[in-house]
């Protein structure tokens, strides 16, 4: 598999992805999403007989690698057949730069979404909270549009029924082809989400209440209890946490994430800003 670059240059918005080798079956998925994938598949097919020739051909291995961007996914299909190769694409409607924002928001409100996607996860109430302020992630009837340069009447064809089949198996490896199909790469996600979670925050002012004189801090401190460390710098004041090192399966980078992710909302706990608070 290949992975691109960042924010800002597209690169993360294109991926390619080998071939499936032959001995699959075309149903096979082990996550919901890619169940829910396989439902908008076949619920749009019209012809039972071009459905499970697009299932044979995607057990058989007969589609080539495939590229995955914003709204298109490709590849070449060998149909066994005719003995000729296709060039079937299927199309989903892309979110639109509004409908991300949203979607966004209702991952930064659970800390548990970012980790769910970062063990390929796709959590239900996610998809849910998505649908509910109108960003649909899983297609439904209707939303795959295929093509295909071969001569087959059908809709959809054989070869784009396996190119279908083929993708609900990356589906289930990895949540975020999902969200690439819907317009957006991984690591231009996962920088979003940094930046939002690397927020300056509201420092509150401390106003001692009336006739408090307070305590010295030599007096405070000349007690017999061990030398505490001093607190940590609130949040957007520039300090920064320990080195973190890859944890397994997750890199450093993204485990860092999460730790200032939990460090913003036990900010907001502790009342140096409000949740959700307005961002600079």
């Amino acid at each position: 598999m290949s992975d691109g670059g960042g924010m800002g240059d597209g690169g993360d918005r294109v991926r390619g992805f080998p071939a499936f080798p032959p001995g699959r079956r075309a149903r096979q998925t082990r996550a919901w999403w890619g169940d829910a994938w396989i439902r908008a598949l076949e619920d749009t097919s019209l012809d039972q007989t071009l459905l499970r020739r697009g299932r044979r051909f995607a057990s058989a291995g007969q589609v080539g690698s495939i590229t995955v961007s914003p709204g298109r996914i490709a590849a070449e299909v060998h149909d066994g057949v005719q003995d000729v190769f296709y060039r079937p694409r299927v199309f989903v409607e892309p979110t639109d730069d509004a409908g991300w924002v949203r979607f966004l928001d209702q991952v930064e409100a659970k800390a548990g979404h970012i980790a769910a996607l970062l063990d390929g996860e796709m959590p239900r109430d996610l998809v849910a909270a998505a649908d509910d302020v109108g960003v649909r992630l899983l297609p439904e009837l209707g939303d795959l549009q295929p093509e295909c340069d071969c001569p087959e009447w059908g809709d959809p064809c054989p070869h784009a029924t396996a190119l279908c089949y083929q993708v609900a198996w990356l589906l289930d490896a990895d949540p975020f082809v999902l969200l690439l199909i819907r317009g957006r790469g991984r690591r231009e996600l996962l920088a979003e989400l940094r930046r939002r979670t690397a927020r300056p925050q509201a420092v509150p002012r401390v106003v001692p209440s009336a006739g408090a004189a307070g305590v010295p801090a030599v007096q405070a401190y000349a007690r017999p209890d061990p030398v505490l460390p001093g607190p940590p710098p609130p949040p957007g004041s520039g300090g920064t946490g320990p080195e973190l090192p890859d944890a397994p399966g997750v890199p450093a980078e993204a485990l860092r994430m999460l730790v200032d992710n939990a460090a913003d909302r036990a900010a907001a706990l502790l009342g140096f800003t409000a949740p959700g608070g307005p961002r600079p």
